[in-house]
């Protein structure tokens, strides 16, 4: 395999109109959705941030409270464009990215890891190939919650039901460490974010789950 020519890199982070994020959140976190998500993607952020090989990190949103936030954690904002989905916001993020950094490797990342390590995304982002793309399947293996590209052309993001497939079957290298196991850790479901906080979460979703473990709904 081809020795990388440079290991510095632009994420793309997608976050969803907080009203209609985490729809699929029950129980006692149901009511905590919006201040979850909006958690969940600030966690994210600052990880990804922290970064040593990150040269910047791109916020594709159209909601002007949370981007003022997630603009005030160190990210680039972005408006989502064309506003027709998933895949093409990431690829108009990507082309921003590309744009202000040429000649980083560019990727996607989901925006609902509040148990990201640093040393998880690190490990990834050094072992992405030079010639083709790689993707990081969730936790149940279905979905992806990175796609790599160290050069932006191979950056082909095929987000939705059953993405960990169709990026294997575009040609991606999957990658699945033991120890990408905090990038692997999204959380759509209750479930989800009980293993989540096990793993130990970041600040912003710590104080929110703070809320309604300490009313004893946990």
């Amino acid at each position: 395999m081809p020795r990388p020519m440079n290991d510095r890199w632009c994420l793309v982070v997608p976050v969803k109109r907080l009203a209609d994020a985490k729809t699929r959140l029950l129980g006692d976190a149901r009511g905590h959705r919006r201040d979850l998500a909006l958690a969940f993607a600030l966690d994210t952020v600052s990880v990804a941030l922290a970064c040593p090989s990150v040269e910047a990190v791109v916020v594709v949103i159209d909601e002007a409270d949370a981007a003022r936030l997630l603009g005030a954690a160190g990210a680039v904002v972005v408006a989502d464009e064309p506003g027709a989905g998933l895949n093409p916001a990431l690829v108009h993020g990507a082309a921003a990215a590309s744009r202000a950094h040429p000649g980083c490797g560019v990727g996607a990342l989901s925006g609902d890891l509040p148990a990201l390590r640093v040393d998880a995304l690190a490990w990834a982002l050094a072992r992405a190939p030079a010639d083709r793309a790689c993707f990081v399947p969730d936790a149940d293996g279905a979905g992806t919650t990175a796609l790599l590209a160290r050069r932006p052309g191979d950056f082909v993001p095929a987000y939705g039901v059953g993405s960990a497939a169709a990026h294997l079957a575009a040609g991606a290298v999957a990658l699945t460490d033991t120890e990408l196991e905090s990038l692997r850790q999204d959380v759509d479901t209750a479930a989800d974010l009980e293993r989540a906080l096990s793993m130990g979460v970041g600040p912003h979703t710590a104080e929110v789950a703070r809320r309604f473990t300490t009313a004893g709904c946990r």
